[in-house]
């Protein structure tokens, strides 16, 4: 299934791009006092989301294969507020949780509404992207991860934000 292949590989290269603005914003951050938190919980990350494109390929090549283009118009719809976030966070958006003490926490873009948003998106993202293929064990098992992952994540960036190091 070539659409397959194609969406695939587009997510792979843009979240190898975001990696690579994530580590030019940490050494931005950093040269301006950033204190990183959470550098335990980080690799679980890493881990769950590298486990997560491997279960993707490989239940869509063991299951009967199928498109569903609503899930992908859908998932468009996420990218466009996945890029909104980053955008909205400008320098200080990042994979790590970096705080610049005395920063004013940004309330712009989706941050006026939500506090975490990007975490809202991955999570829809880590649902619609394998139910499009008919992936529906990797679906259910990485959100539950990526739950899991969240529920330790946002106290650690609530803390951070507040000053709590």
């Amino acid at each position: 299934m070539i659409i397959f292949y194609i969406v695939y590989t587009i997510v792979i290269i843009q979240r190898l791009g975001e990696l690579f603005i994530a580590r030019k914003n940490e050494q931005w951050l950093k040269k301006r006092g950033g204190i990183e938190v959470g550098e335990r919980h980080y690799p679980l990350f890493i881990i769950i989301h590298a486990c997560f494109f491997l279960s993707f390929m490989i239940e869509v090549h063991t299951t009967e294969q199928y498109f569903i283009q609503s899930l992908f118009v859908f998932f468009l719809l996420l990218q466009i507020g996945r890029i909104w976030c980053i955008i909205s966070l400008g320098r200080f958006w990042n994979t790590k949780v970096i705080v610049v003490p005395n920063v004013i926490r940004i309330k712009r873009g989706p941050y006026k509404w939500c506090k975490h948003p990007n975490y809202t998106i991955v999570l829809l993202e880590i649902l619609t992207l394998p139910l499009m293929f008919g992936a529906i064990k990797t679906a259910l098992i990485f959100v539950s991860f990526q739950l899991i992952l969240i529920f330790i994540r946002i106290p650690c960036e609530e803390r951070a934000l507040r000053g709590e190091f």
